[in-house]
């Protein structure tokens, strides 16, 4: 274990955000033995403008102008500091030459911004977690001194349009020149090992607290008179992660079950044909506290992911919210779902969904449902900071 460290973390995810992240997970569990400095994104132009209604961007020109600060302690141990630096809006520039010179000036205003604070927090020999943030903080290593500097990849980025035209250039770079790269899925990791031989999968945290049996009391009113079994989804309804064709298939297939969808809608969910079939029932979107009681009614837990370069390399937070609550759980076979492959029936096709399924539903048992959700409970944050920690250590030992 890493302890009495100094750790900046920099990323894709502020500390206000209204959804939740890994690196912010991984921060508050690193600040229980390590100083930490979470640097919330800097703001760029092109975001102030478009965003200018959002209140969340309207806290951050009131820190620009001074009017709030721009440091919190957050606990005994941990800062979340807002820059009040402006960054060109360059993700999209398509000459290569002029966007890598306004980068590093994107990003020597950023360090100028960490320097000042890390100088005044007294931090020394820092590591630098990067949690994605392949463009601002591309120079920090250098331009803040650091003794390790460690790349987390949790997504595949270059698989969407926004970072793919210089991502795709800057990202392995970036790669090449981390001392380390960490992973939460071994479909990222072994890209990484393509551009860095210092590249670990070490798995992924989930608080699983609220997912407990034994907290639920009763299902909810509107699926307490839905017909068994049920064959359920939570989350959301988007195609580009959803495969539409695996569910109407599993609802014709099988009239006898009825197919459960927790979640909002996109427009092309919405207008599918899912909304005929008699024995799909869609229960909108529901609160993150409600989502145990609706796991609880479900017979058997889906995630039929589609493949695609954004979710082949994915780790599906679900999969330890299902196996929590001891569900057998089937979902779409992919390099990432290999973890979970003991636990987890892996569909190749729309046709193996209706086999496993039935499947799981013929072979459950209460001793099954327990070693689910052992595995489950032992995804911790603390477990994924321990092999992050383990990963360090090893790099540093290796550089001295």
């Amino acid at each position: 274990m890493i302890k009495n460290r100094d750790i900046v973390m920099v990323g894709l995810a502020s500390l206000d955000s209204r959804i939740g992240s890994n690196v912010i997970n991984l921060a508050r569990v690193f600040s229980q033995h390590n100083r930490v400095l979470y640097v919330n994104y800097p703001m760029d132009r092109l975001t102030l403008w478009r965003e200018r209604n959002d209140p969340i961007i309207q806290k951050r020109k009131k820190i620009l102008k001074g009017e709030l600060p721009d440091i919190e302690q957050v606990n005994k141990n941990m800062w979340s500091f807002y820059p009040t630096c402006i960054l060109e809006s360059i993700n999209q520039l398509p000459v290569n030459w002029l966007f890598d010179v306004l980068n590093r000036i994107n990003n020597k205003r950023f360090a100028k911004e960490i320097n000042r604070v890390i100088q005044k927090l007294g931090f020394k020999d820092i590591i630098i977690f990067n949690d994605t943030d392949m463009f601002r903080s591309f120079y920090l290593k250098e331009l803040i001194h650091a003794k390790t500097y460690v790349y987390y990849t949790r997504d595949n980025m270059l698989a969407v349009d926004y970072w793919k035209r210089q991502g795709t250039r800057i990202e392995p770079a970036l790669m090449k020149k981390a001392d380390l790269i960490v992973a939460n899925s071994t479909f990222l990791a072994d890209i990484g090992k393509q551009y860095n031989p210092h590249s670990y999968y070490v798995g992924q945290g989930c608080d699983v607290t609220l997912f407990d049996k034994k907290l639920i009391k009763t299902v909810p009113e509107d699926i307490k008179h839905i017909p068994k079994p049920i064959i359920g989804y939570i989350g959301v309804l988007y195609t580009l992660r959803l495969d539409i064709d695996v569910l109407v298939h599993i609802a014709q297939s099988r009239p006898d079950w009825s197919v459960v969808l927790v979640g909002p809608e996109d427009e092309a969910f919405k207008g599918s044909k899912l909304h005929q079939i008699n024995n799909v029932h869609f229960l909108g979107r529901k609160n993150m506290e409600e989502l145990p009681a609706y796991l609880y009614g479900f017979d058997v837990a889906l995630n039929p992911q589609k493949l695609n370069e954004v979710t082949i390399g994915n780790y599906p937070r679900k999969i330890d919210e299902y196996l929590a609550m001891g569900k057998p759980t089937v979902a779409t076979k992919t390099k990432a779902m290999e973890v979970f492959e003991k636990w987890v029936y892996l569909a190749n096709n729309k046709e193996e969904y209706v086999k496993l399924i039935e499947k799981a539903l013929n072979e459950n048992t209460p001793e099954k449902e327990k070693e689910r959700e052992k595995v489950a409970r032992s995804h911790t944050w603390e477990a994924n900071a321990e092999a992050i920690y383990e990963k360090i250590e090893m790099i540093e030992k290796l550089k001295k």
